[in-house]
């Protein structure tokens, strides 16, 4: 019982074995190619960030005019405008 035991349970690893060897195999050939696709992804700009970073540049920029322009409404209606205020667009209330 012995004996067949012996010569039995070698082959049942020799395939265990074989299977991780060649599992491994696939991941030691496939990591420089997932490692330099990696790479490429983080130094490109995809058109879809792109897109999003100028929407985000655009409103950042309109929200600094709006600032500007309601300071500038405010210093007209309080009578001490700058000289780049333009004071004809002000309603007065």
């Amino acid at each position: 019982m012995k004996r067949i035991l012996v010569l039995v349970l070698p082959a049942l690893l020799g395939g265990c074995v074989v299977g991780t060897v060649a599992k491994t195999a696939v991941d030691v050939v496939t990591l420089p190619v997932k490692v330099v696709s990696a790479g490429v992804d983080a130094a490109t700009t995809s058109q879809a960030e792109a897109d999003q970073k100028r929407g985000r540049e655009i409103r950042k920029e309109e929200e600094r005019r709006g600032r500007e322009l309601r300071l500038a409404e405010e210093r007209c209606r309080k009578g001490k405008p700058l000289p780049e205020d333009d004071c004809s667009r002000v309603q007065q209330r």
